[in-house]
């Protein structure tokens, strides 16, 4: 239950940060940062595990430097994705 609540904590200040680099903070609440934060871990993890080899998929390594920017990352990349659809072009 701990690891429920800390892994939204962190999906949340993950999809905060991305928002605030795509400038989309005052368009979206804590729950929306928070699915985009968890949504953007995935995907990062997923993109990282298909451009570095499987051995480098973030998504089972647990709490870390390198699985924090990666989230971060993709949820950037999901950002720039809603972005093109919500505004015709990504930031």
């Amino acid at each position: 239950m701990i690891n429920f609540i800390v892994w939204l904590i962190i999906g949340g200040i993950i999809g905060w940060l991305a928002s605030i680099i795509m400038k989309r903070d005052g368009q979206q609440g804590i729950f929306m940062n928070i699915i985009v934060g968890i949504v953007g871990a995935f995907l990062g993890g997923w993109l990282g595990g298909l451009l570095l080899g499987q051995s480098a998929n973030i998504n089972n390594s647990g709490l870390s430097v390198t699985s924090f920017v990666v989230s971060l990352i993709g949820a950037v990349i999901l950002l720039a994705i809603v972005n093109m659809f919500t505004r015709g072009r990504a930031r």
